[in-house]
């Protein structure tokens, strides 16, 4: 008997063995890419290596999607149970079969006017219910995931107001979202866009629940009477309607085991001078830890105090594991727009690489009251160069003499505070780091793109404004508009700036105000603004108004006494960075140890490249994908080229032409076996022609 029983349990033993072991063996791959980015950890990784370094020079589109609608799409799809999400230029959400391209459905917003790019869309599940949630201006919808159809008992008929937590003051200002939100539980919390100028929304972080819409909880980045932080501004300063922003833009990454939330958020506003918000300013520019449950306070780590050179935090941060000193560690890093590389551990906030606070030079501009030191990390070292001799002026132009001129005049170094001299701002303020953000793969090596790009900022008096006999609409568009697209309308195509020259012509009165009200890819809306005094300006630009010998126009924010002078790239002429190359790098860094492992150039100049100039490297938006293959893809430059290359050397294995420029994120994903990786090609920014594209890519 003992012997049939031991019989009997050494056969169940290896029935539940070989039970387990086929368990094991058919745990399958992450097959779908479910979150923007890949995932909470916003690591940009996939496990699958189908596509590897060996056969990726066979990789060849098996299709392509037009949206119908043209320019910039900035989309990172996501890919769930064969259904690929993402959205059309004009932020229309769409589903398709992610093995065919098929169109499955398309869900339009009923708001009218445009809205501002999005990067992407979140999606929620329960049993059946299957949701999507993503932004178009300045609401969140919630849509069927399966019908495309909104779900009406979400907020009121599908939707909620991405204003809901700013408080009153709020209800006539910019708010929209770019940036897809962060799931936890029950519950999304959302990114905000806003102005970067004067009178802009308070960038508040807001936590939804995702069946109801109700609000679940705020953080106030402009902290109020007995918060933490509020000591670092002047009193009642987010009562000040001067004082905005200092909100995150850029995304969120989550751990989900801990319950911890991470915020990167931007400046605060007026961006280029803080003089009414004299202190530190938390939490703008600060990487902040919280409860996501309840929105409380953890720790937080400021990376720039009192910003005044629009030093936003640019990207999600990553959740790594690294190995330090034989342990392994969980860890943020949190790439940024100067080039640095930040590295705390995940719980405590501690930094894992010492970071030094640096003497920096002080302002002279009156009312201006910069921050003694500045925060740098002495490792990693940056991915991006940090500073620029005589000989770092290009060597391609003929008017060399006249950019060195230009260049010895300006003022020049890191943390230069602006004044009314032009003041070179370099990285510039889309980075190094943008919100393409970085790549990690399980061996905590981080991929990240990188511009580098020399700008001219500086600063005007208002009072010259007021001084001269200016019409309303004149004065309004000097205050609001001329920064992006200059006095004579001739606006800065290669920074992503329209020239208004013809607009009447082209979109008409109407068009141009749902314009102004609204925004549109890289503009923010003016909601502030008044109705009479958007018309004012449309007749300016327009060549129609009177002009009225007086300034009727009134400023509202007499606290902050100078304009910004514009975004102005410090080009050569013939429209070339007047600084050598390179112009945009990819570069793998070792998070464990702060080495860098390679960088190359990233992107080509083929007219130079014909001359015989090495590889220049181009200005790049959007991210990298990483995969088990051992591959690292990348689109984003203007050359509409995707590319593929080793993780591990950096070597160029594979490049395809794209029908646009990629300035997106790609997505990989695997249907029925088959590995796809697809990328978003609109184009449009930086000059580049237009495109509706979603191209998808697979072995034969």
């Amino acid at each position: 008997m003992k012997n049939l029983l031991f019989r009997i349990a050494a056969v169940s033993g290896i029935c539940l063995l070989l039970l387990s072991f086929r368990g094991y063996l058919a745990k399958p791959l992450q097959s779908d890419w479910p979150e923007y980015l890949g995932g909470a950890d916003r690591n940009h990784y996939s496990s699958l290596s189908k596509i590897n370094t060996a056969n990726v020079k066979s990789l060849k589109p098996v299709w392509e999607f037009h949206t119908g609608d043209s320019g910039q799409v900035q989309c990172n799809p996501i890919i769930i149970e064969n259904r690929l999400y993402a959205v059309t230029a004009s932020n229309h959400l769409f589903a398709l079969n992610a093995a065919t391209g098929q169109e499955l459905w398309r869900f339009s917003p009923e708001s009218k006017g445009a809205s501002n790019v999005n990067r992407g869309v979140a999606y929620w599940s329960k049993g059946k219910d299957k949701r999507i949630l993503f932004a178009f201006q300045t609401w969140l919808y919630a849509v069927n995931a399966i019908t495309g159809k909104p779900i009406l008992s979400f907020g009121d008929g599908g939707r909620v107001s991405l204003k809901s937590g700013l408080g009153e003051e709020s209800a006539t200002k910019f708010v929209s979202s770019t940036t897809p939100g962060t799931i936890f539980g029950d519950l999304i919390i959302m990114p905000m866009r806003l102005g970067e100028g004067t009178g802009s929304a308070p960038g508040y972080i807001q936590a939804f629940n995702v069946r109801t819409g109700k609000l679940a909880w705020v953080f106030k980045t402009i902290p109020h009477p007995g918060e933490p932080g509020y000591e670092t501004w002047p009193a009642d300063a987010y009562k000040n309607p001067a004082i905005g922003a200092a909100n995150n833009w850029a995304g969120m990454a989550v751990d989900r085991k801990r319950g911890i939330l991470y915020v990167p958020t931007g400046s605060a506003s007026f961006d280029f001078y803080g003089g009414n918000r004299e202190g530190k300013n938390l939490y703008a520019n600060s990487l902040i830890a919280l409860n996501a449950r309840t929105g409380e306070y953890i720790w937080h780590f400021q990376t720039v105090h009192h910003d005044i050179w629009d030093r936003d935090l640019p990207a999600p941060p990553n959740l790594i594991t690294i190995n330090r000193n034989g342990k392994s560690l969980d860890a943020v890093a949190q790439v940024t727009k100067s080039g640095h590389i930040f590295v705390f551990d995940r719980v405590t906030g501690e930094p894992i690489f010492p970071i030094d606070e640096v003497p920096v030079p002080q302002s002279t501009l009156p009312g201006e009251k910069t921050w003694p030191t500045q925060p740098v990390p002495r490792m990693p070292k940056p991915f991006a160069r940090q500073t620029l001799t005589e000989d770092d002026i290009t060597h391609f132009s003929e008017k060399r003499d006249s950019l060195l001129t230009i260049f010895r005049q300006a003022k020049r170094g890191a943390f230069e505070p602006l004044d009314f001299r032009q003041t070179l701002i370099f990285p510039g303020p889309d980075g190094a780091a943008e919100w393409g953000g970085a790549a990690v793969d399980k061996e905590g090596i981080i991929y990240v793109n990188s511009n580098e790009m020399a700008w001219l900022f500086s600063l005007s008096p208002k009072n010259e404004v007021k001084a001269k006999a200016i019409s309303s609409g004149k004065s309004l568009y000097l205050n609001h508009c001329q920064s992006c697209h200059r006095s004579d309308f001739s606006g800065n195509p290669q920074s992503g700036y329209p020239a208004l020259i013809g607009i009447r012509e082209r979109l008409g009165r109407s068009v141009t105000t749902s314009l102004i009200t609204n925004g549109k890819g890289m503009m923010p809306g003016f909601s502030q603004i008044s109705d009479a005094e958007k018309q004012s300006i449309i007749s300016y630009i327009f060549g129609e108004e009177k002009e009225e010998l007086s300034v009727v126009a009134k400023d509202e924010y007499p606290d902050v006494p100078y304009r910004f002078n514009g975004y102005n790239k410090f080009l050569d002429e013939k429209g070339y960075p007047a600084i050598s190359p390179p112009w945009g790098t990819l570069s793998a860094i070792d998070l464990n140890t702060g080495d860098q492992v390679w960088q190359i150039p990233l992107g080509e100049i083929k007219e130079l490249t014909k001359k015989g100039i090495p590889v220049t490297g181009t200005e790049n938006y959007g991210g990298p994908l990483v995969t088990a293959g051992g591959l690292l893809f990348i689109a984003a430059t203007k050359d509409n080229t995707f590319r593929a290359f080793d993780k591990k050397t950096g070597k160029l294995l594979w490049e395809h032409p794209l029908p646009a420029s990629g300035f997106a994120t790609p997505s990989t994903y695997m249907v029925n076996g088959k590995q796809y990786v697809v990328i978003a090609c609109g184009g449009t920014k930086l000059g580049m022609n237009k495109g509706d594209s979603y191209v998808a890519f697979a072995l034969d």
